[in-house]
This record gives C-alpha cells, structure tokens and sequence, in this order.
C-alpha cells in the first residue's frame, strides 16, 4: 500500500469512508476538518455492489469510477481506495492510519476499524456532523419534486439532536497547496 506505515516518510496520515454518492457540502466540509488532521487523506469508497447493498437497488446513482475520480480531484482529498465490502475493516486494518475520521453522526463503539487503528497506536476522532446535508434527501427531493427550500428545513429538524462525538476535530493550520506536477 503506498500510505503504509514503512512507506509514510513520517507523513501522518488520516483515513475517512463512505459512500458518496452525490457530494454536497456537508461531505466537502468533512472532508476540509479531517485533512486538518494529518498529512495525507485516504478516502476508502465503498463499491458500487456495497452501495447496493447498504442503501437498495436505486444506489448508487454515481458509478464507483466516477465517484472516485470526483473525489479524487477535490484539494482535501489525497487518495481514494475503493472497497468491495459492506465495511472498510480489511483496508483500515492494512492502512493502520495515524487517524480514523468519521462523522460525528456515528457513535463512536460502532466506528469500524477502531479498535486495529487504536491498536496501532492511532486515534479515532469524530468530525463535527453538518446538520442539513442528506444523499438521500437529496435524491428525494430529485425523485419526489419536493420544493428544496422544505426539504433542507426538514432535514436540518431531523438531523439537529445531541451529537455522539467522542473527540472532535481541532483545526490545524492549513496546509500549503499541492504542487502542480
């Protein structure tokens, strides 16, 4: 693996999932607090027969190779690994990142790949949820015609609430740009 523990040249790097779909704010917001974490961000992307199976037949509406490639080119993002499994585990596991990021939306003893980060040497944080922001509300409102203004209010009602977070993301001065190669 090329971020592996032997190959990071004391890089720290940070590991995040999921599916991404269709990317709106909440994702790219994500994605800017934990790159703020490390050095690199892997993004591990769940494959389009994951997708299938964790969200049903009409998803993903973006093929993985797309899904990829969008994530691929965003400044935050360093690397994408794309998993056939219902959960990133077997990639976590061989990454061992310096950092396992997930959003604040998940509790934090159901974070897969805890317990191989910790056990590492690692840390897991919870980033800050950003209420407001739903794949699927979004495709709902596409598929219903709901009027956007109703469904990001709704969305917001629902997804405001006590946040699980164990630890949250302290922000780091900001990284230098790429360089262009």
């Amino acid at each position: 693996m090329r971020f592996g523990r032997e190959k990071r040249n004391g890089r720290k790097v940070v590991f995040t999932n999921g599916c991404f779909d269709l990317l709106h704010s909440g994702h790219i917001r994500g994605f800017e607090m934990a790159r703020q974490l490390g050095d690199v961000l892997i993004v591990g992307l769940n494959s389009d027969s994951s997708v299938r199976q964790l969200k049903g037949p009409t998803r993903p509406v973006i093929p993985e190779q797309e899904r990829a490639e969008i994530l691929s080119a965003l400044e935050a993002v360093d690397g994408v690994i794309i998993f056939n499994e219902l959960t990133p585990r077997e990639v976590i596991a061989k990454l061992l990142p310096d950092v396992l990021a997930k959003g604040g939306d998940w509790p934090g003893d159901q974070i897969v790949g805890r317990e191989e980060v910790e056990a590492a040497g690692g840390h897991v944080v919870s980033i800050p949820f950003v209420p407001g922001y739903s794949t699927t509300t979004i495709l709902k409102k596409i598929w219903e015609g709901a009027e956007a203004s109703d469904v990001n209010e709704k969305a917001k009602a629902e997804e405001s609430g006590p946040s699980r977070v164990n630890e949250k993301a302290q922000p780091k001065e900001k990284r230098a740009p790429r360089a262009e190669s």
